[in-house]
């Protein structure tokens, strides 16, 4: 408690000797648009740091075995942790810059990942940034024209039906799929609630990040706003990253009422290097062929 009638912090501040005040009156802080999550705001530090600190939001899982599909081949992995925006794993596949490649983790859930750098028989992944959603194409492609309907009426758009069969067919799931939206929810669990990122959904479960830890078997809602809420039970849990079973059937079709966000043109360095040198400062967008909302729009157009 301080001092009757002594302006804030002085009293503190009084009781360092030839101290100023113990709390800045004005912050300089800046964003960055480029970068997603916290990596969005730089916070002006006043010397260099002299180690990476930023360990603790990982969760070590030291002897977590686990696979990786490479071009249509899993092969076994240590799985050493799990972060905001990728994974580290160790083990002997083929692996090269870049290349793209399912992590399995949970009851068969799956990341879409990039591999961002190699080293001493371990490998940094950087998970996709857009939600995965896993339904049948004609479904998905329609809750993406109805998206771009509500949320961006400046992108031209034809409707056309999907393509059943054919080669047409997967070229035109391949491109649907890297979309650039996002999804968030808020996730409620014993009497708290939390921002959760939507790593994929589909009509029996969803994939999520969030910042609180919640147990396997904790009874759960995700609150999707207009899109609707839905009681689940979380099924694995590593670090940031949980599972969660649905109750019952969701509608994916109804998230065309959430308003997503868009992704951002380069990836944040969820994984960097062991060494703290290169940070493959490479733009994400060439190498995972995301597509804009605008070439989206003209995809799923005629």
């Amino acid at each position: 408690m301080g001092i009757e009638g002594s302006p804030p912090n002085e009293f503190r501040a009084s009781l360092r000797r030839g101290g100023g005040p113990l709390v800045v009156a004005k912050k300089n802080a800046k964003a960055d648009p480029s970068a997603d999550g916290l990596e969005a705001v730089k916070v002006p530090r006043s010397e260099k740091r002299r180690t990476d600190e930023r360990g603790g939001d990982r969760h070590r899982l030291s002897g977590k075995e686990t696979l990786v599909r490479v071009k249509g081949k899993s092969h076994k992995v240590e799985l050493v942790n799990l972060s905001q925006g990728g994974a580290m794993v160790a083990g002997d596949f083929p692996a090269t810059l870049w290349d793209k490649l399912d992590l399995l983790v949970g009851d068969g859930a799956e990341f879409e990942c990039a591999v961002r750098w190699i080293r001493d028989g371990r490998v940094g992944l950087e998970f996709a940034h857009e939600t995965r959603i896993d339904c049948d194409s004609s479904t998905r492609d329609e809750l993406f024209r109805n998206v771009i309907r509500k949320c961006f009426p400046d992108v031209e758009l034809v409707a056309r039906p999907a393509r059943t069969d054919g080669p047409e067919a997967s070229d035109q799931k391949r491109a649907a799929s890297r979309h650039p939206l996002i999804w968030n929810g808020v996730l409620h669990h014993d009497y708290r609630r939390q921002t959760a990122r939507l790593r994929n959904i589909s009509a029996t479960g969803a994939m999520l990040e969030c910042s609180d830890k919640v147990p396997v078997g904790a009874a759960v809602s995700l609150d999707l706003k207009e899109a609707g809420r839905i009681a689940a039970e979380v099924s694995w849990s590593h670090g940031e990253q949980i599972g969660l079973l649905f109750d019952s059937p969701f509608d994916v079709s109804s998230l065309a009422k959430a308003t997503p966000l868009l992704a951002s043109k380069t990836g944040a360095n969820a994984q960097p290097a062991p060494d703290g040198g290169d940070r493959l400062h490479s733009p994400w967008a060439p190498h995972w062929k995301r597509l804009s909302i605008a070439e989206l729009g003209a995809e799923l157009g005629n």
